[in-house]
């Protein structure tokens, strides 16, 4: 969740944030039509790869991704957030204006990413969506945003069936999201076959973009296709090659004015990247057009200096431009779209000055694939070589063979085609499933797998209970609608276990291929509780043929056995999830536990000296398959760490009413040996415990345990620092080593006073929206006198809450400041804020402003820069209300401005 949420900054407040009309938009409307001259076009892939858990669909904290809980969250905050809002700086640093950079490039976004930012991070995600609607006003209807297939699954390795049902779940959550149809589709590792194109034209997508090395041969189109000259002469030649012996090619027809001899080689990456191409369908008028980047310095962009300065960017992209005076010319670069900002730090700013300055400067159109194709359609056709990929130049054998590409540290890839088989296999078994079982629910199985992308993309159960009246082959009873939920659950992770990471680098065991085999183990599951198959038991004998890198591993079998196994779920593993938490946790009747609903039937809970026991009933469904399980649990907590937790299936009100009775009867003996043995009497003897919640409640409840102790070690501290403060002075005084125990002291007496004093500010704010709110100025003395004593005391102040809390109050005085406080009190409000700002820095915290930049940046130019220029003294902005300053109360507002690092020096001299 943003910090925007907290304070409820509506969306559209922050879609068009700017300081000075830096955008080319104007310079761009007399190129709406024109279709000559130098067109530049940057495209981004951004993707990530599903991580999260397949039975609680959400992503567990991932520790190498420290500070931020995962790698999704770490990247989009070093990329995806950055590019919305990219700064534009002057020379001292200061913020000169924010730039969407998504508005200005070509982009696709993995649906699997996509909707991590749509739950993670509503504000970015409403900017892409705008990003891509304003590209489109810009660019006669022509958004930047293009559809890519749904899992990044490697194409040509997929089954003809799954071909198109990636393509057609990319293109339902394209349109469910932007709102229109995709022109074009990304390819996951842009990896293609004849067949990927024959289900992109099928899909209706009009075109792609590729690598350069992928390219055979090309020539002019100087006449029409007639098809029905096509004769055998028009068959593709057969390429040797052990990955599939097929090709694309576009290879026509003998035709009047086109000659064999007229095909120009361009194997070695050499063909002209500069314009579209046409690829048709062997002995067909069909065909899908082609973009090739320009690989050299799309090479530069991702592993070269070539975004160290819009300038030299700008400079690189010039040196591609043809001097032969033809009317128009594409230069095309595309890279992953998280070289700006994760792969390197900060390059979004290289791209919005480009974007913004540097490309208007020289005379560029800045425009996307699907624009300078409506200009400039293909004059050329290409063909391509048979089966290729931008990252593997074997082919696509780094998603199934020993091929060398992606090897480290010498270890080998032995591993990659036994488990590509093992997963063709259960593919294959998993079809015979739902062929089987999919007719008793479906009227049309696989038309009904085409489209649970509409459930996948909306769970309500309204949504669902109509896509099952669409599809079903007849009424379906409860027990009926889940196994028809667990066949498409089934196909989904058949899908999802070819995402294609799993095989991109070195280790089977690392992070991405577990992930695969997870899907593949939630797969096996279903199938075993729709269809009755065991499948599990073959699929391991052939995972054992993969070996691993590392010994304790040796092979995917056991990797499946120590990482996949130990993470799946039950019923009952989230029921005690449930029982041990409600412990802490004053749970409602309907609870959300991850992508589990918790009705809560019955609750008692009693203690008895240091032991807590609780007993009640919960109905706990699935949000996913809509199975459900009534179940008893008793839960008793002996104090500390140690937790005792027993899970049954409910069987009747009378048992579970002598269950109750029973339990709290033992309870009453005030022994834990006496209640642990009447619970095994009644629940048998598998138990839960600390350890077997899921990592984020584990942790959350092991610092709630904590707290006390650490809370009596504070004081103890505290207690010594305040003891030896005047030997600490003489020694810091004298410049002397301080005792070690004596600054450890110092450090954590200051870190938890100023725990406290940061605590009490935010509860001081807490008020700001109804105006109540005491204006913190004690709390924000005390934090600076801490900050004061810390430096003179030399300590290492250990605040990690203290830049969040900071950073939010900042952003929550800011948009009362900006939007609810009152005029006379203005003077006070921005002191208030420049003091916190400077506390933040005294601390150390190394405080962002980025947030409070946008907020101030948008009211600045909606309301205060129109105020700065407007000559009618009768002039009142939009909205009034939400500015009500005179001119002469601005400079108050201007200096807060230059607090936070945003350039206002040509405004501040007009009110001077």
């Amino acid at each position: 969740m943003t910090a925007f949420a907290d304070i409820s900054v509506s969306v559209e407040d922050v879609k068009s944030t700017s300081i000075a009309p830096i955008t080319p938009q104007e310079e761009q409307q007399s190129d709406r039509l024109q279709s000559t001259g130098v067109f530049v076009t940057v495209h981004g892939h951004f993707y990530q790869p599903p991580r999260e858990n397949p039975y609680l669909d959400a992503i567990e904290r991932q520790p190498s991704a420290a500070p931020f809980h995962d790698w999704n969250e770490r990247i989009h905050h070093e990329c995806y957030r950055p590019n919305a809002f990219a700064r534009i700086l002057n020379d001292r640093g200061e913020l000169v204006g924010i730039v969407n950079n998504y508005e200005y490039m070509s982009f696709n976004i993995g649906p699997t990413l996509m909707s991590w930012l749509e739950r993670y991070d509503v504000e970015v995600y409403q900017r892409i969506l705008e990003a891509d609607r304003k590209s489109g006003e810009r660019l006669n209807g022509h958004g930047n945003a293009i559809a890519q297939v749904y899992n990044h699954i490697i194409m040509p390795l997929a089954n003809k069936r799954d071909k198109h049902t990636q393509i057609r779940w990319g293109k339902e959550d394209f349109r469910s999201r932007f709102g229109r149809d995709p022109e074009g589709m990304w390819l996951a590792e842009t990896a293609v076959d004849c067949e990927t194109i024959e289900a992109l034209i099928d899909e209706e997508i009009r075109f792609i973009v590729l690598a350069p090395s992928q390219a055979q041969r090309c020539r002019p189109i100087t006449a029409p296709r007639r098809t029905d000259e096509m004769s055998a002469s028009t068959e593709i030649s057969l390429v040797s090659t052990d990955l599939l012996s097929t090709t694309i090619s576009s290879l026509p027809a003998p035709q009047q004015h086109q000659k064999e001899s007229d095909w120009i080689e361009v194997a070695g990456s050499q063909i002209d990247p500069t314009r579209p191409y046409r690829c048709f369908l062997p002995g067909t008028d069909r065909y899908i057009d082609i973009f090739f980047y320009d690989g050299p310095i799309s090479r530069d962009m991702g592993f070269g200096e070539v975004l160290n300065s819009s300038h030299n960017f700008s400079g690189r992209l010039g040196m591609a431009i043809h001097g032969d005076k033809r009317p128009a010319q594409l230069i095309s670069v595309a890279t992953d779209g998280e070289t700006f900002g994760h792969h390197k730090h900060g390059k979004e700013k290289c791209l919005a000055y480009a974007f913004t300055e540097e490309f208007p400067r020289r005379g560029w159109t800045v425009t996307n694939y699907a624009h300078y194709l409506s200009l400039n359609p293909p004059s050329w056709e290409v063909e391509l070589k048979p089966v290729t990929a931008w990252s593997c130049s074997h082919g696509v054998n780094r998603w199934q063979d020993d091929c060398g590409c992606g090897a480290g540290g010498g270890w080998h890839l032995k591993w990659r085609r036994p488990l590509r088989e093992a997963l063709d296999w259960l593919r294959d078994r998993l079809i015979e499933v739902y062929e089987e079982s999919g007719p008793k629910f479906f009227a049309d199985p696989w038309l009904a797998r085409d489209e649970y992308i509409q459930v996948i993309r909306d769970r309500t159960p309204a949504n669902v209970e109509q896509f099952l009246a669409r599809h079903r082959s007849q009424q379906l009873n409860p027990a009926e609608q889940v196994d028809a939920l667990r066949l498409l659950e089934m196909q989904r992770h058949a899908l999802l276990m070819y995402t294609s990471c799993g095989w991109f680098f070195e280790e089977l065991s690392r992070p991405e291929g577990v992930q695969i085999l997870r899907y593949a183990a939630r797969a096996l599951e279903l199938a075993g509780e729709v269809g009755g198959v065991q499948l599990e038991k073959e699929f391991l004998q052939r995972l054992a043929l993969a070996p691993s890198n590392i010994d304790r591993f040796q092979n995917g079998a056991e990797i499946y056995r120590q990482l996949v196994v130990s993470a799946q779920v039950s019923f009952k593993q989230v029921a005690a999830h449930y029982a041990i938490t409600s412990l802490f946790t004053n749970y409602s009747h309907e609870t959300r536990v991850y992508c589990y609903s918790a009705h809560r039937l019955d609750y008692q809970m009693q203690s008895m000296g240091p032991l807590t026991l609780a007993v009640g009933q919960v109905r706990m469904v699935s949000e996913i398959t809509w199975e459900s399980v009534h179940l008893v649990f008793a839960v008793l907590h002996l104090g500390g760490w140690d937790f005792h937790c027993c899970i049954q299936p409910f069987t009747s009100r009378r048992a579970y009413t002598q269950l109750k009775e029973q339990l709290f009867e033992a309870l009453q003996q005030a022994s834990a040996a006496q209640t642990i043995l009447a619970m095994s009497q009644v629940f048998g003897d598998q138990s839960f415990s600390l350890q077997n919640l899921f990592a984020e409640e584990r942790h959350r409840i092991m610092e709630l345990l904590s707290k006390e102790t650490l809370t009596r070690l504070d004081q103890l501290y505290t207690q010594v620092y305040r003891d030896n403060f005047g030997v600490l002075m003489a020694f810091h005084r004298d410049e002397l080593p301080v005792p070690q125990e004596l600054q450890v002291a110092a450090d954590i007496a200051l870190s938890n006073r100023a725990r406290i004093a940061l605590r009490e500010l935010e509860h001081e704010l807490s008020d700001l929206s109804t105006g109540e709110a005491h204006l913190g100025l004690g709390e924000l003395a005390e934090l600076e006198a801490i900050a004061t004593e810390a430096k003179n005391m030399r300590c290492k102040l250990n605040i990690r809450e203290g830049k969040q809390t900071l950073e939010r109050l900042i952003l929550k005085a800011l948009w009362h400041l900006l939007h609810d406080s009152n005029p006379a009190t203005l003077e006070t409000d921005v002191e208030r804020i420049e003091r916190t700002i400077d506390v933040g820095n005294n601390l150390n915290l190394g405080l962002s402003m980025e947030r409070a930049q946008e907020v101030f940046c948008y009211c600045l130019h909606k309301y205060i820069v129109p105020q700065c220029l407007v000559v009618d003294v009768n002039w009142k902005p939009e909205n009034e209300g939400v500015c009500r300053w005179e001119l002469s109360q601005l400079r108050p507002l201007l200096r807060l401005a230059k607090k936070l690092a945003v350039d206002v020096d040509i405004w501040l001299k007009q009110v001077s």
